[in-house]
Formats: C-alpha cells, sequence, structure tokens
C-alpha cells in the first residue's frame, strides 16, 4: 500500500482541518452538539439535558428542537452523510467545520453567507429551511456560553 491508495485517505468530509480549540464557543459548541446528536440515543439525551440546564427549560427546548431540525434536514436530505469525529476528539473534520460556520453565520444574520453554506449540506432545494434553525442553535449557543463564562463553576464538565 502506498501514501495515495484510496483505501488509506479518509471518508470525504471527515480529514481533520484543524483543532477544535481553534474555534469559538458557538462553533465548538455547534461541533459537539453535531456529534453527540449523531451519537445515538444516549448522546443526544445528555445533549438535551446539558442545553435544558444551561439554558432554563423554554430556551433549552428551542436550542433542542433546532437541533432536532437540523439534524434530521442533513440526514434525509444531505449531499452525502455528514463526516464527524469522535465526540472527545481534538480534531475538527472538514464537514464539522462547514457545520460549524454554518450555525455561527446564521446566529450573526449572514443568511445569503449562510445559505450558500447550507446548500454545501444540504440539498439546495432544502437548504433555505436550514437557516432558521441553525440561526436559533447559534444564538442559544451564544447564550450560553456567556451564561458559562459568567458563571464557570455552573460549567458541566464532561
Amino acid at each position: 500500500m502506498t501514501a495515495h491508495d484510496p483505501d488509506l485517505r479518509p471518508a470525504r468530509g471527515a480529514a481533520a482541518v484543524g483543532q477544535l480549540a481553534e474555534l469559538g464557543p458557538v462553533e465548538a459548541g455547534a461541533v459537539l452538539c453535531l456529534r453527540l446528536w449523531s451519537d445515538g440515543p444516549d448522546d443526544r439525551a445528555a445533549l438535551q439535558a446539558d442545553l435544558r440546564q444551561h439554558l432554563g427549560a423554554s430556551v433549552g427546548a428551542l436550542a433542542c428542537a433546532a437541533m432536532e431540525t437540523i439534524g434530521a434536514l442533513c440526514t434525509r436530505f444531505g449531499r452525502r452523510p455528514l463526516m464527524r469525529h469522535d465526540v472527545d476528539c481534538a480534531c475538527l473534520g472538514g464537514d464539522e467545520a462547514a457545520f460549524a460556520l454554518l450555525v455561527a453565520t446564521a446566529a450573526e444574520g449572514e443568511t445569503e453567507d449562510a445559505l450558500m453554506l447550507a446548500a454545501l449540506i444540504v440539498r439546495a432545494d432544502v437548504a433555505p429551511m436550514l437557516i432558521a434553525p441553525a440561526r436559533d442553535l447559534g444564538l442559544s449557543l451564544r447564550r450560553m456560553s456567556l451564561t458559562i463564562q459568567a458563571h464557570p463553576a455552573a460549567a458541566m464538565m464532561h
């Protein structure tokens, strides 16, 4: 086998493009949400509990619903399956980077840029449906990061 052997290449979208530590809190939170949501019912329940704990019942429920919508749209209408790294991995995969940028861009109100990023992840006709839940998730993650910064002792340790 050589370095150019296709069997040695990571799956498209899984190649490491950076480190989670290089991301801001919204982007890193989006990656962790994607990883936990995708990892199965136990991690999904842990994600929901964490969001509700840090955001309160109503905002936490909004963030959970946003992630459920995003996950369902990406699963059903994705251009291909989103590749992700393990929950505890410090690396940032290419698909994860695109997802994080989508969530952060939507939260900033940059709708046209968010739409362009969404079209890289899901079919073009579905991309507009991804913007509102991505915005809601991003704003919730921003609020969560501010809450944790204000009360670091309350942060949940994983």
